[in-house]
């Protein structure tokens, strides 16, 4: 079912819809300040699964996770840097993807994921809207493997599908850029993925901050 967002009842309506989907353990495409995500129970190991399987992925590329505020990523992860607070504090809503270390006691499956988590929070009111009733959900680019990002609903639809249960339009991706992704894991943090948000911009909270490929 697709939902436009653009209305507001349509909207109300259409986030109660993906968040009864997502809590079925279906999956649900919402828009992003990026690009359009594919959302599943970041908690559920079969909809993750639903998930993979659905952009043609494998376990070896779990999915990130979204979050509703910049406090949820404490809960998610062992060890937040006075640093990366002020990083995140500043930066979220925003895109820029952090991947940290897990909290062992979380009882999820998102993937092979070597005992780390990719986090985010979007920059989009519709997103927002559903992470808070939900809390945080497993979320990728929601398109198949190997083709681009979608960056309108008829994109995410061309290629997922009825594999998803419920899509939110809320037109063109204002940002159309996959986020810059952070991993903190290490003593030195470093850049994976090039985004909006460029090394210049990362140095003012941490000067260590490598570029890719360093």
């Amino acid at each position: 079912m697709r939902y436009d967002c653009a209305d507001e009842e349509m909207r109300r309506t259409g986030v109660d819809a993906a968040q009864a989907a997502l809590e079925a353990g279906e999956l649900a495409v919402l828009p992003t300040d990026t690009v359009y995500g594919l959302a599943a129970d970041a908690f559920s190991p079969e909809a993750v699964q639903r998930l993979l399987d659905a952009k043609g992925r494998t376990r070896q590329k779990p999915p990130p996770v979204l979050v509703g505020a910049p406090t949820t990523l404490e809960a998610l992860v062992t060890e937040v840097p006075g640093w990366l607070r002020s990083m995140t504090t500043e930066l979220w809503p925003g895109p820029l993807t952090v991947v940290c270390r897990q909290q062992p006691s979380l009882t999820w499956d998102l993937g092979e994921t070597h005992h780390t988590v990719a986090v985010r929070m979007p920059d989009h009111p519709v997103a927002l809207g559903l992470l808070k009733q939900t809390g945080p959900l497993a979320v990728s680019s929601a398109n198949l493997t190997g083709e681009p990002a979608a960056t309108t609903i008829e994109d995410a639809e061309r290629m997922l599908g009825t594999s998803v249960s419920v899509y939110l339009d809320a037109g063109q991706s204002p940002g159309g850029t996959a986020s810059t992704i952070l991993d903190v894991t290490g003593a030195t943090p470093r850049i994976l993925r090039e985004g909006p948000i460029g090394l210049d911009v990362l140095h003012r909270f941490n000067n260590t901050v490598e570029p890719l490929g360093a």
